[in-house]
């Protein structure tokens, strides 16, 4: 047990302390918590079968990792969770410019603070959260950035030539000494820089202007990177990829996995408004795969899980709009609600030329058209394909003709409960094909009334356009005619 009131490097070394390695740290307590049987990445889902175990291998054999995936696969998630493997807290010297070790510094100071001072060399704790560093590759970042460089302040102030090594005013991976350090988007990196790197991988030192410096560093090293920077924006240079010990692919998860996910980054800042009914549940899964099967999208770059997750804010948001305005405390979701996610599809996905003639929003309402048509599949309604316009006794033929008698309707997304349920009701041919069904609430009953209205839009055989914030479904024909 570490006794973090220990003040001395002489009551460290009473204590009987031992410094390890930031690797064999890591792999030591994967190794006991495997053990015990503990839950290894406690808030990361999808990945125990796939992911997670090539982690473990490669966390056991001390490599450096590269997590290699599209957008939002929680690549820098993972990253971050290693910290959970590393000791509670080490001893570091205090008033050191970088974590040094106390039983063996690596830098000028560091030797100079424990030549000065002995065993009454005064020591901090530093806990497992400050010891995680993380850089944004960007084309602009320099060797003095991630390794150092000369500074002529320090060395003006404290009147040092530039000869002495103490003029040297380090970058973030010699200050990640005895930590995990990440790089997001390797591949952005300048061939340049990535080479700058080969030594703090290979050897563990730094190499600075005209210093030679042996500095034995200690920093377990992370990498992300999106395959479509290989083409788009740079690549990885060759030697620096044979310096990575293990190359880890991610990959979207399943609905289950997703579902889970969602839960656990959502943000809710306005109460509960509505219940969430697997029927909204199911229409928002059926948006977000098939998303990632379009061939109006561009699926090198990828459809992120922070899709599902912002379209789930804003839907809450428009239950709550529409609570507000009609002075209700709950309310159902419907159908037209989705059209208040179309923002947070726009920001998410990249478009190819096809899906950039169709238009960012026409791509983003096929998107809804299609997922809400699945769902009545999902619900075991009848299917739309196939279906003769002849056969008076099909279901979906019965409303599709009580429209060419009463033309239209209008649906507002803002309008109360009991006038959107009243205008629904309004169509008995529609009602009556839901409650063959037998939803298991009222909510999904109403949902799937209007999801049907959808659904023969998708089909051509009705007709829908959007006239002050109103949806007004209408006969194709008779408004063609008119």
């Amino acid at each position: 047990m570490i006794n973090t009131t220990i003040q001395t490097l002489g009551e460290l070394k009473k204590s009987g302390y031992i410094s390890k390695r930031v690797k064999d740290e890591i792999r030591d307590n994967l190794i006991l918590k495997i053990q015990r049987n503990e839950v290894l990445f406690s808030d990361i889902h999808g990945y125990k079968h796939t992911v997670e175990p090539q982690i473990i291998r490669a966390l056991l054999a001390g490599h450096n990792i590269n997590f290699l995936g599209l957008r939002g696969q929680g690549k820098t998630r993972m990253a971050r969770h290693m910290t959970h493997f590393l000791d509670e807290y080490i001893p570091a010297i205090d008033g050191c410019e970088i974590m040094e070790d106390p039983l063996a510094p690596i830098t000028r100071q560091g030797r100079d603070m424990l030549s000065e001072y002995g065993d009454s060399l005064p020591i901090r704790w530093i806990h497992r959260s400050e010891r995680f560093f993380e850089k944004l590759a960007t084309p602009d970042v320099s060797i003095a950035d991630l390794i150092g460089d000369i500074d002529p302040i320090k060395a003006a102030n404290e009147r040092l030539s530039y000869s002495d090594e103490r003029v040297i005013h380090f970058g973030m991976i010699p200050r990640a000494h005895r930590c995990i350090f990440v790089i997001n988007e390797l591949p952005d990196l300048q061939p340049r820089i990535q080479v700058a790197l080969f030594n703090a991988l290979e050897e563990g030192d730094v190499q600075i202007r005209g210093f030679k410096l042996r500095m034995n560093l200690d920093t377990h090293f992370v990498f992300t990177a999106n395959p479509e920077d290989y083409t788009q924006r740079g690549s990885i240079v060759t030697p620096l990829k044979d310096r990575i010990g293990s190359q880890i692919f991610t990959h979207y998860p399943d609905e289950e996995s997703s579902e889970k996910i969602y839960q656990q980054e959502m943000k809710q800042y306005q109460p509960q408004r509505a219940g969430w009914t697997e029927a909204v549940n199911e229409t928002l899964n059926a948006i977000i795969f098939l998303a990632r099967k379009s061939e109006f999208i561009d699926q090198k770059s990828g459809v992120s899980v922070r899709l599902g997750i912002t379209a789930r804010e804003l839907l809450h948001a428009a239950a709550e709009e529409r609570c507000l305005i009609n002075s209700q405390e709950l309310t159902a979701y419907r159908p037209v609600d989705f059209m208040a996610i179309i923002p947070a599809v726009l920001g998410k996905v990249e478009l190819v030329y096809e899906g950039e003639q169709m238009g960012a929003e026409g791509v983003a309402e096929d998107l809804i058209y299609a997922a809400l048509h699945r769902v009545l599949e999902i619900f075991e309604l009848p299917s739309m394909e196939k279906i003769k316009s002849t056969d008076e006794t099909h279901p979906y033929n019965k409303v599709v003709r009580w429209f060419e008698g009463n033309q239209e309707i209008q649906l507002d997304s803002l309008s109360d409960d009991k006038m959107y349920r009243d205008t629904l009701n309004g169509i008995p041919s529609l009602y009556d094909l839901i409650a063959k069904v037998e939803p298991e609430n009222q909510e999904d009953q109403y949902f799937l009334m209007e999801a049907v209205l959808w659904a023969l839009c998708y089909r051509n055989r009705l007709s829908r356009e959007v006239q002050d914030g109103k949806i007004i479904f209408f006969d194709t024909l008779s408004g063609y005619l008119n």
